[in-house]
């Protein structure tokens, strides 16, 4: 049966990098959320249009792929717990692939804000993401957030019978890859 393994988490925390792993150890696919924003943003910059571009190219994707005969998808993104629009948006992806019968995993990721700053500025990373390579413009945004969003869940609050939660702050993204692999038997 296919999967589709949402990757959650606050910026830099390395959900692109774990969906790298997990996808090289698997026959999943890994689409993730800067996939779409660095092809629009130069276009548009970071402006409602493009925002918008950026959502329905996903849904695009999502629809197409849920009804194709591959394994899998890895989809990363930052769920913005205390926005609506973005609980209404995750129930929505999650809808395309479950009435297809797609299997849904929920994967969260937490860090110390001091390892991610850290790894806001890794090679590996800005090499991935062409709009993250203002690193002090980033860090920034990265920084604002702990005040005014919140990026990970409560207790509790997420209901998912197939739900992770890691603190990957001392972990590599291949051990975080391979815990995952293991707890959904992928």
């Amino acid at each position: 049966m296919e999967k589709f393994i949402f990757i959650f988490g606050p910026q830099a925390v390395g959900k692109m990098t774990v969906g790298q792993e997990l996808s090289a150890t698997t026959r999943l696919k890994l689409f993730h959320n800067h996939m779409t924003i660095d092809l629009l943003e130069p276009l548009y910059g970071f402006s409602p249009e493009m925002w918008r571009l950026a959502k329905l190219f996903r849904r695009e994707i999502f629809q197409s792929f849920s009804k194709s005969v591959q394994y899998g998808m890895i989809f990363t993104k930052i769920w913005y717990f205390d926005q609506q629009e973005d609980w209404d948006e995750i129930e929505y992806i999650c809808n395309i692939f479950s009435s297809q019968g797609v299997e849904i995993y929920f994967v969260e990721l937490e860090a110390d804000v001091e390892e991610r700053v850290i790894r806001n500025k890794t090679n590996h990373r800005l090499e991935h993401k062409p709009t993250k390579r203002n690193i002090e413009q980033s860090e920034q945004h990265l920084l604002n957030s702990l005040r005014s969003q919140r990026l990970n869940s409560k207790a509790g609050e997420i209901k998912t019978k197939n739900y992770l939660r890691i603190n990957n702050t001392n972990l590599d993204s291949a051990e975080v890859a391979l815990r995952i692999k293991r707890e959904f038997s992928l």
